[in-house]
This record gives structure tokens, C-alpha cells and sequence, in this order.
């Protein structure tokens, strides 16, 4: 008796997907520090939004936390790619903690502009998502009542800003670049004169992948994103394929695959959100060719050589 043929299945990979340069340069700065500074070393909030990333640098000695109080003294701290309130840093130096900051540089960047704003005494209206580490980082950056948050096309007809002719915006780095371009456009129907950012602040990485996801939806039956369900950026990928008229998954490791998913699946496309490392993307494809006589093609919309350098005594490290 001879085994039943597996199903074929083609299977498009989207291209760039994974890790990008912020996610990189902070996971490095984590591992430097250990190699550095000896474990433990303490990590204020995820390092990135990903369960694997950050249980592999639990295991070489970092320590997650929450609140800065969760510190001892006299140990390293890293901040987290997101970004953190002016008001940690200070509180660090404070007690002496010597700290590093992983923030992306983009987001940085964001940070930037916002004080830049508000010292030419513009109201600045920002695009995120509440409660988003990211937004609460680029708040603290400023005065509080200086910056008001939107999160919808809707907020922006009901928002109260103090001078409608001195209003700026400026935008989380992972949002959808569609949902994001709608209430740009409601803010400029609102206020006229609203300045933008320059360039825009969605960064590359999050336009990226989203551009690549948009490549093979329509292609494909079922899309599945690896990505963790805090991750804002791997959450809009799955909004994107969905909007492309594709059933979409968000799943962070293999062992979450449902393959009742799979019926009448021919074409399966397979990306992965900022945070997620390359080895889940080829864990999951492994498990699908185990029931599968799998067609694997990558497609490429956009090549990705962006590098950020690290923090001053960590590149000896």
C-alpha cells in the first residue's frame, strides 16, 4: 500500500517581511549589553513585540519589566525600540541607573519633530492608537494639553484644538498607510492650514510590507501573518490582506496553524510583521510541507539595505 499523495499547495512569500533596522539595532543593543555588563541586565517593556525574541533574550540574562521601580540599582537598563516619556530617562539619571535607549531611530525622529512643534507653538494633533507604547512615548516628549491624540477619521470632526490656523500632525510609525491617508485628509478638510510632517512618519518598513502584502492578496486564498497580537505593525498587515478581499490569520508560531483553515486553500501567502524573526516564518512553512507538497516563490516588491548604527560604546562591545 502506498502513501496518499500530498495536496498541492503554491506558496507566496512576501518580500520584505521580518525583522527591520529599528527591530535589529534594539535586539542587538540587548545582547551587546549582556555581553558587555554580564546578565542580568533589564529591558523597561518588550524589546519589540514579539514572544520568541523576547523569551530567547530572557534565556541569554535580559529581565522584562514594566516600571523603571522594577530595577535594582546599580544594574544596566535598556529601553525599548518604542520609545519611552522624556520623564524615564530622567528618572534613571536620577538614581544613577546607566541606561541605554533602544528606541528606532524613526521614532526618535518623531520625537523630535513634536518638540520642534510645540516650541514654534503649534498644537500638534497625533495619529496612533491609545494605550500604544509608542504613542504614550512620543506624549511624554512633550507638554501635557500640547498634543491631541486621533485614532479615526470620526475623532477628527469632534477633536477641540486651541487655534485652527496653528495645528501640525504627526503620525505613529506602524499604522496603516490607507486608514492613515483617510484621516490626513479629514485633518486637512478640518483645518486648512494643518502642517504635515516631512517626510511622512509611517516608516519604510511598515509601508514595506504592507505594499508587499497588497502584491500577493488577491492572489492567494488564505494569508497568514507571523506576528504577535500587540504588535500594531503584524496586526495591519492582516487589515491589508483582508481589504485586498483575502482571508487573513494572525499566528505567532507554527504550533497555532489550524489546518481546517486549509480547505479549498491552493494559494497560501505567508508574511511577517517588524518584530518577527525569519526562523518562524521557515518553522511555519516546514509544518505546512509536512501535509503539503509545497510550490515556495518569494516575491519581491522592494529591497530593504537601511542599517541604523549602534549607541556610542556598545559598537566595541
Amino acid at each position: 500500500m502506498t502513501d496518499q499523495p500530498k495536496p498541492s499547495l503554491e506558496l507566496l512569500i512576501a518580500a520584505p517581511r521580518g525583522f527591520c533596522a529599528g527591530v535589529d539595532r534594539a535586539i542587538q543593543i540587548v545582547e551587546l549589553a549582556i555581553e558587555k555588563y554580564g546578565a542580568p541586565v533589564y529591558v523597561r517593556h518588550e524589546i519589540v513585540h514579539n514572544r520568541f525574541v523576547v523569551d530567547s533574550l530572557r534565556d541569554k540574562g535580559a529581565v522584562f519589566v514594566d516600571h523603571l521601580d522594577e530595577v535594582p540599582d546599580g544594574v544596566p537598563v535598556v529601553f525599548s525600540a518604542h520609545g519611552v516619556p522624556k520623564a524615564v530617562p530622567a528618572k534613571a539619571a536620577e538614581r544613577g541607573l546607566s541606561y541605554l535607549d533602544a528606541t528606532c531611530p524613526l521614532v526618535s525622529k518623531v520625537h523630535r519633530q513634536a518638540e520642534r512643534l510645540v516650541a514654534a507653538g503649534r498644537h500638534i494633533v497625533f495619529i496612533g492608537h491609545a494605550g500604544h507604547p509608542e504613542v504614550i512615548g512620543t506624549f511624554g516628549q512633550v507638554p501635557e494639553g500640547d498634543m491631541t491624540l486621533v485614532e479615526t477619521v470620526e475623532d477628527v470632526w469632534t477633536i477641540s484644538v486651541p487655534d485652527d490656523q496653528n495645528v501640525a500632525f504627526l503620525t505613529q510609525t506602524t499604522l496603516s498607510v490607507d486608514d492613515t491617508a483617510a484621516i490626513v485628509s479629514a485633518l486637512q478638510a478640518r483645518f486648512p492650514a494643518v502642517q504635515a510632517p516631512r517626510p511622512d512618519d509611517i516608516c519604510y518598513a511598515t509601508t514595506n510590507r504592507q505594499t508587499a502584502v497588497k502584491a500577493i492578496a488577491s492572489a492567494c486564498d488564505l494569508m497568514l501573518v507571523i506576528g504577535a497580537p500587540n504588535s500594531s505593525n503584524s496586526v495591519r498587515l492582516v487589515e491589508v490582506a483582508e481589504r485586498e478581499g483575502t482571508r487573513a490569520k494572525l499566528i505567532q508560531r507554527a504550533a497555532e496553524l489550524d489546518f481546517g483553515w486549509f480547505a479549498d486553500v491552493r494559494t497560501l501567502g505567508i508574511t511577517a510583521g517588524a518584530s518577527a524573526p525569519e526562523i518562524l516564518v521557515r518553522e511555519v512553512v516546514d509544518a505546512i510541507a509536512q501535509r503539503f507538497d509545497v510550490h515556495e516563490r518569494e516575491v519581491e516588491t522592494n529591497r530593504e539595505t537601511i542599517a541604523f548604527k549602534l549607541p556610542r560604546g556598545l559598537e566595541a562591545a
